[in-house]
């Protein structure tokens, strides 16, 4: 019986690796399926006429986007998306667009997404402190934050942090019977942990984004060159 265990334990931690690795490989495919969506997602949105003005993102130091963020219609509603944010590289956030930082967008009491509906969210980071404070962390939203969809499905409005110091200018894609979404209270950050996993080593999010150092991922091509085809230089 002693034998049988120990041939056992041996048989376990051999193929432990290849579970181990297995999982692994399977969450690295869905970061880069991930940044796929924001790339795709960022293009169609830009590619519509008069939806995002040209010079609102001309001056954004960072662009936010979130793929089919839900909406739970369970235990109050809140809100729950998963997403990437590229800034502007150099001084005063001036530069080319800078490799992506995984980010998440959490309600505050979205419960399970049973009968949740999604939508596209794109944010328009327009200032410093809340560039920086995301990268940095986290940003939670304040009372005005919100986003409600159009007549057509698509609608901007301004948001700020809970002090009023970060202006992110919120838009959105409904998509099915999605009619709008409140951000009041939700928090912006920045996701280390899927982070880790798609540079192979834990980088602060602000040398990521802002260092000029860490090489976009294949993943995030179209993420960065529809960025860099719409708006190539941050506008005064």
């Amino acid at each position: 019986m002693r034998k049988l265990f120990s041939c056992f334990g041996s048989i376990l931690l051999a193929v432990l690796p290849t579970f181990a690795g297995i999982a692994s490989t399977s969450e690295k495919n869905k970061d880069d399926a991930r940044l796929r969506n924001c790339g795709t997602v960022l293009r169609e949105i830009l590619d519509v006429p008069d939806d995002i003005p040209r010079d609102l993102l001309d001056k954004a130091d960072c662009v936010v986007v979130f793929p089919s963020v839900l909406k739970s219609t369970f235990k109050g509603g809140g809100i729950y998306g998963r997403g990437a944010m590229s800034c502007r590289q150099g001084d005063g956030f001036k530069g080319s667009w800078g490799a992506p930082t995984m980010m998440a967008l959490d309600g505050g009491s979205f419960g399970f997404q049973i009968g949740g509906e999604a939508t596209d969210l794109v944010l328009l980071v327009m200032n410093e402190y809340g560039a920086r404070g995301i990268l940095n962390g986290k940003v939670k939203l304040g009372p005005d934050a919100s986003v409600a969809a159009g007549p057509v499905g698509r609608d901007l409005s301004a948001a700020s942090d809970a002090n009023l110091r970060t202006q992110i200018f919120s838009y959105s894609r409904a998509r099915g019977r999605f009619a709008g979404v409140s951000l009041k209270g939700s928090t912006v950050r920045t996701d280390y942990g899927d982070n880790r996993r798609l540079y192979g080593r834990k980088i602060p999010s602000i040398d990521i984004a802002l260092s000029g150092t860490v090489a976009v991922p294949s993943a995030a091509g179209e993420l960065i060159s529809t960025l860099d085809a719409k708006t190539p230089k941050r506008k005064a």
